[in-house]
């Protein structure tokens, strides 16, 4: 329950009853906007910051080699066991939604372990940004074997006479372009902020951690709670849409985020990470993406359907994972490290 009287915990939660009850509570866009881009940089200034202290060391890479491990198993093997009941196009894009990551719910998390007084590695920032592109990469790969198939599949074509001819597919994904995916990938500006700020606390060090302390410090969880404030309402629109998904695609988004967090778990505890690098790994694994994903996926996989992979990160896992997920990850490695 600490959880759920944290205030920007409280706050997400008024901002979900607001939009149940359709109140015209709105975070203007451009503010929306401003948010996120100072949590993303104050989130890089406390990881570099914490980086100068700690240097570049063995348990630094096997966090982050964990952290490309996960990016790439999990939306490889979402994909394998999503394509045997829906739509391969739209497996794909759920495998890249769940295979990504939540800034959002990473940020929280490294809230909630501050309030406990958990340690963690300022690392930790550079292997969320790391483990934002793999799945997004593969999805791409995996829509676009899709529609190699699909374009050298013979089509059946009735004639005169009662026969058939068999005729080459089409070609399918006309105009997309991998290297424009790609680019998006590596270059988004959200991404590209939150390494940026690491470097520059990377290189200012102790003296620019205390200069930008005010910023980066005391104004961060005033502004998370208002951010969160946001995102109940956008969770609150997206949960009527839950009801036209199948129920296997619900059960999904319920039980994909503990089964992935328990994945990392077994391997952080295997590689010997700290208990707050571990359940940071376990928050990410177990987040799904609901903006960089979405963004890119609409464009490079337009087959699939944007209210799905929308509704279930956005309106189920979202939520569940600020909600209970953290602080239950949180206990179960507590209790699995000791």
């Amino acid at each position: 329950m600490h959880t759920l009287i944290d205030p920007a915990i409280l706050f997400f939660v008024f901002g979900v009853f607001a939009g149940l009850i359709k109140s015209n509570l709105e975070i203007p866009a451009p503010i929306s906007r401003f948010l996120s881009l100072y949590l993303l940089m104050a989130l890089g200034l406390k990881g570099g910051f914490a980086l100068a202290q700690s240097g570049l060391t063995a348990q630094v890479a096997t966090g982050l080699g964990l952290a490309v491990a996960l990016a790439v198993v999990v939306p490889v093997v979402s994909y394998l066991l999503l394509s045997r009941f829906i739509p391969r196009f739209d497996a794909a894009a759920v495998a890249a939604t769940y295979g990504s990551v939540s800034a959002v719910t990473f940020i929280t998390a490294t809230a909630h372990l501050d309030a406990q007084g958990i340690a963690y590695g300022g690392h930790m920032a550079a292997a969320m940004a790391l483990m934002e592109s793999p799945a997004i990469i593969l999805a791409v790969l995996m829509a676009n074997a899709l529609r190699r198939s699909q374009a050298a599949a013979p089509v059946a074509v009735r004639v005169a006479g009662g026969g058939t001819l068999a005729l080459g597919g089409g070609q399918g994904g006309a105009g997309f372009s991998l290297s424009k995916v790609l680019h998006e990938s590596f270059t988004d500006g959200a991404q590209l902020l939150l390494l940026g700020a690491m470097a520059v606390g990377l290189l200012a060090g102790e003296a620019g951690q205390q200069a930008m302390k005010p910023f980066a410090g005391d104004l961060f969880k005033g502004m998370l709670a208002f951010f969160l404030l946001d995102m109940g309402l956008s969770a609150a629109r997206n949960l009527p849409g839950l009801r036209s998904q199948p129920p296997l695609l619900i059960a999904y988004g319920l039980l994909a985020p503990p089964v992935h967090a328990g994945v990392a778990l077994l391997l952080a505890q295997a590689a010997g990470l700290p208990l707050g690098d571990t359940v940071l790994l376990m928050v990410l694994a177990a987040s799904a993406s609901y903006i960089a994903v979405p963004a890119v996926v609409r464009y490079a996989i337009p087959e699939a359907n944007p209210s799905l992979y929308v509704g279930l990160s956005l309106g189920l896992t979202f939520p569940l994972n600020i909600l209970l997920g953290i602080s239950g990850y949180t206990q179960v490695a507590a209790w699995v490290l000791g």
